[in-house]
């Protein structure tokens, strides 16, 4: 399996990005975005399982995860940006066993296959 993520790069505060991911070898019903700020934990942003969506509370409202099965490929919208979305962000994929999506959606330690990261930088 391989997982890559592209898309990131430098944007203002208040600005737009879009991150894709592509997964190789098999397509992944759940899935998910992850990122890492320099001396922090990896944490939980976005989830999809088929229908059903999860997000972190910081980002509810300003970032939308989606799928395009067809492509096996992954996406993050990321609107009105701000400092503190600065991170190297993580795409993640999961073997399709079951799980409670809506409970651990955004544990990273419960995913199975991980791309390099993208980084992104939000600046003022």
């Amino acid at each position: 399996v391989q997982v890559v993520e592209s898309g990131g790069g430098s944007v203002q505060a208040g600005g737009s990005l879009r991150l894709s991911c592509a997964v190789s070898g098999d397509t992944y019903r759940r899935m998910g975005w992850f990122r890492q700020a320099p001396g922090k934990e990896r944490e939980g942003v976005a989830g999809i399982s088929d229908s059903s969506t999860t997000y972190t509370d910081s980002v509810k409202g300003r970032f939308t995860i989606s799928q395009d099965n067809s492509k096996n490929t992954l996406y993050l919208q990321m609107n009105s940006l701000k400092l503190e979305d600065t991170a190297m962000y993580y795409c993640a994929a999961r073997r399709d066993t079951w799980f409670n999506f809506r409970a651990n959606g955004l544990i990273p330690r419960l995913y199975n296959y991980w791309g390099q990261g993208t980084q992104v930088t939000v600046s003022s």
